[in-house]
Order: C-alpha cells, then structure tokens, then sequence
C-alpha cells in the first residue's frame, strides 16, 4: 500500500500543506484524550511507519523521536472531567481541533486528513476510515499521540503504582479493575464509563 496516495493526490489538486491528525486514548477509564496534528515535509521518509498500536513500544519510541524532529506538529490534550461532560467522541474533536489550531499558527495549512473524525474547520477536512494505516501523515500523528499519552500514564504510575497504569495504560483491563476495587476512584478517572460508574455507584451505596 502507498501510504503517499492521499498526500500526492492532494498535491496534484494544488494542495500544498496537508495535515494529518490522529487521537489516543478513547477507550481507558483513566486519563485525557491525546490527539497530534502533523505536516511531513515532501522527502520525509520512515520505513515501517504504520498505525501506532500495529507498532512496538520499542519502535514506537523510536518513531518518536524521528517524526518531533523532522516534522511540524504539536498536540491538544481533553481531560478525563472533560470528556465526562462532553463524552470522548466531542472531546477528541476537540483535542484534534486544538492540535490543529496550534500547527497552523506555526504553517499556514491548506487541508487536513484525519482518522475517520469530521472536523469543523474553515479549509477541507478529509476523514479517512483506517485512516492511520492508509495515510503518512495520520500515521506520524498516530505515534506522537500514542507516546505522549503512555508517557502520561507512566507518570501517573508514579504518583500510583498500586494502579498499575505502565502496564494497562489506563484501559479496562481485569488486573485494572481489581485495583479500582480495591483501591477505589482517584481523580482522573472517566467517571461516566460504565465500568467505574458501577464502581462509583457501589462506593456511594457503602458511604451512604
């Protein structure tokens, strides 16, 4: 597959700047919703570039550090308390649409491809389902994105290891779950998601 078709064709319509912009983090129960938007320069090249999670985490980090030194971007960030009032799908437009906005303070953009996601925005928006394993560009965001959300939740580990966050990123896993039972909700948690919404509920039943 080439990964440049929706970028050349772009070009050949006289699109000059095209950017591609991704998300991590729509299914944890603990943590923000990461997106990245980025524009490759015409000769950028990364064998093996692909959507983040076909990667390791060993290549991802590698990847990493490629695409922050050889592209433009930058990221927008949604909180968990966020996401709660506006729910993950609205709040990771948003963090697309502010990892946009802050690209094209840096270059002006002509058009933007994004991992399935309709965007608002005042130049054409492309969602292209799959969009991370079929576009570059996505592809790139798609690592930053991922990274930038595991480090955050490396950090988290931190502060609670008892959580166990380096190992399951946040996302309902059985190991997960026991320690919410177990240690009960900390802040940062998704608390309209099912699974800790009954964990909330049972905790209000016992404080009653």
């Amino acid at each position: 597959m080439d990964l440049w078709e929706y970028e050349h064709k772009l070009n050949n319509e006289g699109f000059k700047v095209i950017a591609g912009t991704d998300e991590a983090g729509r299914g944890p129960l603990f943590g923000p919703v990461v997106a990245t938007c980025v524009v490759l320069p015409p000769d950028f090249k990364l064998d093996g570039l692909t959507d983040s999670k076909k990667l390791s985490e060993k290549k991802r980090e590698k990847f990493y550090d490629y695409i922050v030194e050889n592209t433009i971007w930058d990221i927008g960030i949604v909180s968990a308390k966020e996401i709660d009032e506006i729910n993950i799908y609205e709040a990771s437009r948003k963090a697309m649409t502010i990892a946009i906005n802050k690209v094209r303070k840096k270059i002006k953009v002509d058009y933007v491809i994004t991992d399935a996601m309709p965007l608002d925005l005042n130049i054409p928006v492309m969602p292209i389902i799959k969009g991370d394993a079929k576009s570059i560009t996505i592809a790139a965001a798609s690592v930053i994105a991922k990274v930038t959300r595991d480090r955050m939740m490396l950090e988290e580990d931190r502060k609670h290891p008892e959580y166990g966050f380096k190992n399951h990123k946040g996302y309902p896993t059985k190991k997960h779950l026991e320690a919410i039972n177990k240690y009960g909700l900390i802040d940062g948690y998704r608390l309209t998601y099912k699974p800790v919404a009954k964990i909330k509920e049972k905790e209000y039943e016992t404080n009653k």
